[in-house]
């Protein structure tokens, strides 16, 4: 259920239209849920006051009407936050990183991975036990469209994939050391001590005695 949620395998159109059409998408996630925990917290202790205090003897219709009232424009507040974090995307492609949010009002930050010159992590005890990070990126220019992000997602993954993406291996894979030639056999001649031959190199050159030569 939870990689459902973050993962997004389809881009809606308000985010495909920022791209290129032969740009390809390595990877692209929402947020980490936490980051709408304090939302959705504020909406329930709101419907528990809301219910508690119409909920007491004597008060009027119009007291309970307006307790109900604040009620929903606490929990309208809260949940158009809640809706901007689904709307809420971080999208790694071949070329650069990409922060697009908004429901009406449309934001988009981008960093080209060529520029990238410093990344980090910043993560928390909670962001350790829950899985999120915030992910800092430095450029060469003074300023960043998209310099930090909050409540990442499998931080340590996508931290791997951009150093990928932004330093790539350009040299080929090493090729595996040369066989060793086989032995070269040894002199035709009498054999050594233990029947091995005890010339190391290549046989010498043979050829017809010479009439001088004792053994001729």
């Amino acid at each position: 259920m939870y990689d459902r949620i973050i993962n997004v395998t389809v881009l809606p159109r308000r985010v495909g239209e920022y791209l290129m059409p032969t740009e390809g998408i390595v990877v692209s996630v929402r947020m980490h849920p936490l980051a709408i925990v304090r939302q959705l917290l504020l909406i329930l202790a709101g419907l528990v006051v809301a219910i508690l205090l119409t909920s007491v003897h004597g008060l009027t219709t119009l007291i309970r009407d307006i307790v109900w009232i604040l009620f929903l424009a606490l929990a309208a507040w809260q949940g158009w936050k809640v809706l901007g974090w689904w709307f809420r995307y971080f999208v790694i492609t071949e070329n650069r990183m990409m922060l697009v949010e908004g429901i009406i009002d449309k934001s988009v930050g981008m960093m080209p991975l060529q520029k990238v010159t410093d990344m980090r992590l910043e993560q928390s005890v909670t962001g350790r036990v829950f899985g999120y990070a915030e992910f800092v990126v430095e450029s060469a220019g003074q300023e960043q469209a998209l310099s930090s992000v909050t409540f990442l997602p499998y931080p340590t993954a996508l931290y791997q994939e951009v150093l990928r993406l932004s330093f790539p291996s350009d040299s080929p894979p090493p090729e595996p050391p040369p066989a060793e030639p086989p032995e070269l056999a040894g002199p035709a001649g009498p054999p050594g001590p233990g029947g091995a031959s005890p010339w190391p190199g290549p046989p010498p050159a043979t050829g017809p005695h010479r009439r001088d030569d004792p053994g001729f």
